[in-house]
């Protein structure tokens, strides 16, 4: 799988590439303790930074990071990025745009009066034959003041626009900067082909199986890293 990514040559110099979902881990999990004590169990038992499907699901895919800082004030968006104009036509030179509020008429996103945000892309992206890009919230990230609204893009097809990212605001008294390199989408690429669906009843082998599975992953720490994790490799760049 390759994903090819282009931008303006104008904006090139300017623009934060999109990076490896790994890069782009926050500091709260870094700070994490490994372990945590609970009344309930009466003893300390592993946090969330020890959960490898966590982390793994953070990690996948790739980040699309805000261009520049943009200041936020109580629903007010600004921002002063000093950039050329691009050198292609209909291409926009603003981080942010807006759904209307009656665009989400009728959705859980609805809010009276309150609009989408929209992150612009400034990147185009290509991705193999019979796959598609799939566009969401950076996993697990509860912390930031949005939550993008999750798309599926045909991106083997539809390579020669940008792909903008819906978000709804979702601290209206928040003041501060959303800080240039925030990511603000993750993407990953899925097979557009449904898989098959098949259903089967545990024959006594996986009966015992599950048994003996379950019981080692509750008594031995680190069995599902050890004995069933993946290795994941490193993507390279061009």
């Amino acid at each position: 799988m390759r994903i090819i990514f282009r931008c303006d040559p104008a904006l090139a110099e300017y623009l934060p590439r999109p990076i490896p979902a790994r890069g782009a881990l926050p500091d709260w999990l870094r700070a994490m303790p490994n372990t945590a004590y609970s009344a309930i169990h009466g003893r300390e038992v592993r946090t969330l930074k020890q959960c490898p499907p966590v982390v793994d699901a953070m990690t996948y895919g790739f980040m699309i990071l805000l261009p520049c800082d943009v200041v936020v004030d109580k629903g007010v968006f600004s921002w002063n990025w000093d950039v050329p104009a691009p050198a292609t036509e209909r291409h926009p030179r603003s981080p942010l745009s807006f759904h209307t509020p009656g665009q989400l008429t009728g959705s859980p996103f609805e809010i009276a009066g309150q609009a989408a945000i929209k992150f612009n892309s400034f990147w185009t992206i290509e991705v193999d034959d019979g796959w598609s890009l799939f566009a969401t919230h950076p996993v697990n990230r509860a912390d930031l003041p949005f939550r993008l609204v999750t798309g599926l893009v045909d991106s083997d097809r539809f390579t020669d626009g940008g792909i903008n990212f819906p978000a709804i605001w979702t601290q209206p008294e928040f003041s501060g900067v959303l800080a240039r390199g925030t990511p603000v989408a993750q993407c990953f690429a899925v097979p557009r082909s449904m898989p098959e669906l098949i259903f089967e009843e545990l024959d006594e082998q996986r009966q015992s199986a599950y048994t003996q599975t379950v019981a080692t992953v509750l008594s031995t720490p680190g069995v599902y890293r050890k004995r069933f994790r993946a290795k994941r490799g490193r993507a390279a760049n061009q």
